[in-house]
C-alpha cells in the first residue's frame, strides 16, 4: 500500500525513475521495522495477560481460600445472631405481655388523688405532676416490700409442720394416707423458697380448701403478708390459685398446745388473692394485732380460681421485725456456754421463746 501510494507520488511530481528502487527498499525496511515492533508488542500484550491472569487466579485462589477457612466462623456468628434475635423476641413478648399497671391500680391512683384533692381544698383537679407522685410512691412500697425480710424462708430456718391433705397422684397417695396426720409431704418447702417464676414449683393441696402451719425462723411483730401465684405471663392455667385466705398467727414457743390454753391467736389478715393483679400481692396485718408477738402462723383458704381438684400455694411470705428483747437476748447467748443456757431456762421456764441462735 505504502509502495503504490509512493510510485503514483513519483509518477505524478515527474520524477526520475532512477530514484525509485531505494525509495522501494527504504519503505520496505519501515515496513518490517513496523511488523517486528507490532510482533513484540504483541508478545508482550500476551505475557502481561497471561500475568494478568495468573495473578487475577491466584487471588480468586486465595480469596476462595479465606473465604473456606473463615466459613465455620461465620457460620458461628450467624447462628450467635439467630439466637440474640430470638432471645430479643422472646423478651420483647414477654414485656408486651407484662402490665406494668393493671386497670385497679389505675383506678386506686386516681380515687387516692381525688381523696386528697378533695380533702386539702376541695380542688378536683388533677394534674401530671400529681400522678408522677403518687406513681412514685406505689412503687416505692413495693420496693420496700421486696426489700423486706421475709421470716417464713426455708433457708432461714421456717418449716411446714403440718397441713391438710396434699394432693398425690398414684401409690404415694395411698401410701400417704396411711401415715401419721403429722407427717409433712416433702414439696411443702416447696411454698418456703423463692419459684423464680417457674410453672409446678409449688405446694399442691387436694381439692379447694385446706391450710398450712408453719413455724417461722424466730418471734416477730407482724407486719405484712405476701402471697405469690405463678405469673399469668409463663402459665396457661391458674385456676388452682387460691382465693379467699385467712392467715392466722400465734406464739407457740416450744408448747404446741400454749396458744390454745391462752387464747393468744391472733387473726393476722384476711383477704382474696385477685388474679387480675400482681402475681405477688401483699397484705396489711390488721390493726388489732397491734404488738403481738408471733413465731407460728397458719394460712387457711376457703376457696380457689375454679379448679376443684387441687390448689397450688406457691409461696407465702410473712415480714415484719424483731422484738427489741429478742434481739439482744439473741445477741447474749451467742456468747453464753451451753452449761449457762440450760441454766437459765431451768432458772426462768416462763421465758421459753423461739430464739435463732
Amino acid at each position: 500500500m505504502i509502495r503504490k501510494l509512493a510510485l503514483k507520488s513519483a509518477d505524478s511530481s515527474g520524477g526520475s525513475l532512477a530514484v525509485v528502487p531505494d525509495f522501494v527498499r527504504r519503505i520496505d525496511e519501515v515496513e518490517s521495522f513496523v511488523k517486528t515492533k507490532m510482533t513484540m508488542i504483541q508478545v508482550h500484550v500476551d505475557a502481561v495477560d497471561k500475568k494478568i491472569e495468573s495473578e487475577v487466579g491466584g487471588l480468586r485462589r486465595e480469596l476462595s481460600d479465606k473465604i473456606e477457612e473463615n466459613a465455620g466462623e461465620v457460620n458461628h456468628r450467624f447462628e450467635k445472631l439467630d439466637s440474640k434475635s430470638e432471645m430479643l423476641e422472646k423478651k420483647l413478648g414477654e414485656l408486651g405481655a407484662v402490665e406494668f399497671f393493671s386497670k385497679e391500680d389505675l383506678e386506686k391512683v386516681f380515687g387516692d388523688l381525688m381523696n386528697v384533692k378533695g380533702a386539702d381544698n376541695g380542688d378536683m383537679k388533677v394534674s401530671l405532676d400529681d400522678i408522677i407522685m403518687t406513681t412514685r410512691d406505689m412503687l416505692l412500697k413495693e420496693n420496700q416490700r421486696l426489700s423486706r425480710v421475709d421470716y417464713a424462708l426455708s433457708s432461714g430456718g421456717a418449716m411446714v409442720f403440718r397441713h391438710s391433705e396434699p394432693f398425690i397422684i398414684g401409690k404415694v397417695r395411698r401410701w400417704f394416707r396411711k401415715i401419721s396426720l403429722t407427717t409433712v409431704y416433702r414439696d411443702s418447702e416447696n411454698m418456703l423458697k423463692p419459684s423464680f417464676g417457674e410453672p409446678d414449683q409449688c405446694f399442691p393441696l387436694k381439692g379447694d380448701s385446706g391450710f398450712v402451719k408453719i413455724r417461722l425462723r424466730t418471734t416477730i411483730i407482724p407486719e405484712v403478708i405476701t402471697l405469690e401465684h405463678v405469673d399469668k405471663a409463663v402459665a396457661y392455667d391458674r385456676s388452682s390459685a387460691p382465693k379467699n385466705c385467712r392467715v392466722y398467727g400465734w406464739h407457740r414457743g416450744y408448747n404446741a398446745d400454749i396458744a390454745i390454753e391462752t387464747g393468744k391467736i391472733f387473726l393476722l389478715a384476711e383477704f382474696s388473692y385477685d388474679l387480675q393483679k400482681s402475681n405477688a400481692q401483699t397484705f396489711n396485718v390488721l390493726d388489732s394485732v397491734g404488738s403481738g408477738l408471733v413465731d407460728t402462723v397458719r394460712l387457711d383458704f376457703t376457696s380457689n380460681h375454679g379448679n376443684p381438684s387441687h390448689t397450688c400455694i406457691y409461696r407465702l411470705q410473712v415480714h415484719g421485725h424483731e422484738p427489741a428483747f429478742v434481739s439482744m437476748l439473741a445477741t447474749q447467748f451467742r456468747f453464753l456456754p451451753s452449761s449457762e443456757l440450760i441454766l437459765f431456762f431451768v432458772l426462768h421456764p416462763c421465758r421459753v421463746f423461739s430464739i435463732d441462735l
